[in-house]
């Protein structure tokens, strides 16, 4: 069997995400210590109690590492498995960076963080945001992005998640006087997401040499298997390729879709680590391959049964 490893990005987060876990494994726990170190923050009370936090993105990128850690380790323990491939969506290719061994957890997690906080940086003062559109092909909505930058609007395609599913970033007042126009173009729905960010487009083009010397300070020389680049589908293993492949993501749409696409033939079992199910959920439009996620006890325990049972 041919397994690859795929990591949520931001918008899987929620409140109460990775308790199960915190309160039925060892590890768990240690992890969650170990991590509230490094980012000298609270990381139970950030994922488990109420807060404004967990929506600022330079917490909700650790937070959202943390869980799918706990998940990697956990299945690391109860049954070892190393994959064909690794994969992320967004912030989620850190993630499997990181657990391809590409940088120790503390290292990670604090990436993560600045990751986060170089991007609100970026986009300080820029109105940024971004727009989830449904039911339009990519090259009526990709023309008409390059229509409206012609027109001096700051709108790029940023999320390639699935068929009839783009994500635009760029100015929140030049998506929204567009919405109209994109829903006239067929468009099931478009609507603004509750984002302070512009994920994957040139508004992040500021954040890019500092992440890139970040990563030179962090990574590790070698990983333990391939990752496959969200912004150009390379496959890579080495820190020196890591880097400016890294670093083109923040300015480059993430092709989810395309990666997926690209590899399927190859795979038996997509393994989605992290809460909320997000990419098993894109993956059932793209490929009939199965995919498991490990998000809970339950999410867990029928990963294991289907990895013993296969």
């Amino acid at each position: 069997m041919k397994y690859a490893f795929i990591f949520p990005g931001q918008g899987s987060q929620s409140i109460g995400m990775g308790k199960e876990f915190y309160e039925n494994f060892t590890l768990a726990k240690e992890l969650f210590e170990e991590a509230s170190d490094a980012m000298n923050i609270d990381m139970k009370e950030l994922l488990f109690e109420e807060n404004d936090k967990l929506a600022l993105t330079q917490y909700t990128q650790p937070a959202i590492f943390l869980v799918s850690y706990v998940a990697h380790q956990i299945l690391q323990n109860e049954y070892p498995l190393l994959p064909s491939i690794a994969m992320g969506h967004s912030l989620g290719e850190v993630s499997a960076v990181v657990m391809s061994n590409g940088a120790n957890f503390a290292d990670g997690i604090k990436l993560t963080h600045k990751r986060g906080a170089l991007m609100a940086k970026a986009c300080e003062n820029k109105d940024a945001g971004m727009m989830v559109v449904v039911g339009l092909e990519d090259s009526k909505l990709e023309a008409f992005c390059q229509e409206q930058q012609t027109n001096g609007k700051d709108i790029w395609c940023a999320n390639y998640n699935g068929d009839g599913q783009i994500v635009l970033a760029g100015s929140k007042a030049h998506l929204s006087s567009v919405e109209s126009a994109i829903k006239a173009l067929g468009a099931k729905r478009a609507l603004l997401l509750p984002m302070s960010v512009a994920s994957h487009c040139p508004m992040l083009e500021s954040a890019v040499k500092d992440f890139e010397t970040l990563l030179e300070q962090t990574l590790n020389t070698d990983f333990s298997n391939p990752i496959l680049s969200n912004a150009t589908l390379e496959e890579y293993n080495t820190k020196s390729q890591a880097i400016p492949l890294l670093g083109k993501q923040l300015t480059q749409p993430v092709l989810y879709k395309q990666s997926i696409l690209k590899i399927h033939d190859e795979i038996d079992v997509f393994i989605e680590f992290g809460h909320g199910n997000v990419l098993k959920g894109l993956n059932k439009r793209l490929t009939p391959k199965p995919t498991w996620n490990i998000g809970n006890l339950a999410s867990l325990q029928e990963c294991l049964e289907s990895l013993k049972n296969n």
